[in-house]
């Protein structure tokens, strides 16, 4: 059974008392705020009266993806096209640590949220710029979503198979890399501004995070003038290392990637012979061979079940393993007893629980919490402004229509 955590609005975070101004959209900026947010930072997103776009992806009605990247955040809902929601926004900011936005560049001076605006009223405010293709250079005013990053970084050239097109990831890697490399670099900006007082802009393109990943294959092409080929799941550096299907219509992966792993393999499949066998001796030779190897430890595994060949390797020490899709993840025994799944309450599925990835990383004096589910829309209008702003001025604006809803 997936375990199942209740939120608890009063648990306490390492980075409680830490308020972030989140006026990103979509997916990199928002996991940069969930990881502040999971470490117990006030993260009050700042929606315009449509909402985030994140919202807008459904699945059977449910907003899945708001629900499981905003969770821990804090919504006010403000006409950011009004003079007056960007007075309240320069109220919060006054207060707060960090400022994280993911607008084309030179909207938000458009705005009159430009970083010299916002260090005029809070000079040690890291603002965290997300865009996709960076504050400055030639691409600067292109749109980019993490799919074109995909593309344009090297990836989907070196993904898939040779015979057939480049691949695009199926999930949000562009993306989810970015908002990493975003909170992380937020936290060495603040660390600075709390040691001297002085804030900065942190520009953080989807491109470049996504790109540092693929080292070092800009350096294997001055060497060698050669691109890296698709080679499907094997690899370039080692073999073997291959997807390999079992008798029942499974999949397990292996990477053998050191001598000593190797040569256990060959012995766990009785093939002892290949340890001396100039073709499977070394590496090198190993990857000139690697199609003969797949087909004498494809030919292996697919005699057995997944489960019996799992097992049998298991007892080997062999580092092979199952590739799993979402219904094994779901009653896997390692997920479960890691609690990397777990299930939260919510009104909108239909058995009342939603689940979602749990504690990451695990901190052991300072875990993360669950403090409370993604917020409604302007859900925290009222307890994030009145206290700022008065009871009076929040009511004014909410008839003002500045204030949604």
């Amino acid at each position: 059974m997936i375990p199942r955590k209740s939120f608890d609005p009063a648990a306490r975070g390492p980075l409680h008392g830490l308020r972030v101004v989140d006026l990103s959209r979509l997916v990199a900026g928002n996991t940069a705020t969930r990881v502040l947010a999971d470490a117990g930072a006030e993260v009050i997103k700042v929606e315009p009266p449509e909402g985030d776009t994140l919202r807008a992806w459904r699945v059977e009605g449910i907003e899945t993806s708001w629900k499981t990247i905003c969770r821990n955040k804090r919504s006010v809902c403000l006409n950011l096209r009004e003079p007056e929601a960007i007075a309240v926004v320069k109220r919060l900011v006054e207060g707060a640590a960090m400022l994280v936005e993911s607008f084309r560049p030179g909207v938000l001076e458009a705005m009159g949220l430009g970083p010299e605006v916002l260090h005029a009223i809070n000079p040690a405010l890291v603002v965290l710029r997300v865009s996709g293709w960076g504050q400055d250079g030639p691409f600067r005013h292109k749109p980019g979503f993490g799919t074109l990053v995909e593309g344009y970084s090297g990836f989907a050239a070196i993904n898939g198979f040779a015979d057939r097109e480049p691949v695009l990831p199926p999930m949000f890697m562009g993306d989810t890399y970015a908002g990493l490399h975003g909170a992380a670099s937020a936290m060495i900006a603040l660390r600075h501004a709390e040691a001297t007082g002085e804030g900065q802009v942190v520009d953080l393109s989807l491109f470049e995070p996504l790109f540092a990943v693929l080292d070092p294959q800009m350096a294997n092409w001055r060497l060698t003038r050669r691109k890296k080929p698709r080679t499907g799941s094997r690899s370039t550096n080692t073999a073997p290392r291959n997807a390999y299907a079992t008798k029942d219509g499974g999949w397990v992966c292996l990477s053998a990637s050191t001598q000593g792993m190797t040569e256990k393999l060959f012995r766990a499949i009785g093939r002892e012979e290949l340890v001396k066998d100039p073709r499977y001796a070394t590496n090198p030779q190993r990857l000139k061979h690697a199609a003969e190897l797949d087909a004498i430890i494809g030919g292996f595994v697919g005699a057995m079940t997944l489960a019996e060949c799992c097992a049998f390797f298991d007892r080997a020490g062999v580092t092979i393993g199952p590739i799993m899709d979402t219904e094994r993840l779901e009653q896997d025994p390692y997920v479960l007893g890691r609690e990397a799944l777990v299930e939260v309450p919510d009104a909108d599925m239909p058995d009342g629980w939603l689940p979602m990835s749990g504690e990451t990383p695990r901190l052991s004096r300072t875990p993360n919490t669950l403090r409370g589910a993604a917020p409604r829309l302007g859900e925290h209008n009222d307890a994030v402004l009145t206290p700022l702003l008065g009871a009076e001025e929040v009511t004014r604006l909410r008839a003002a229509g500045i204030l949604r809803p």
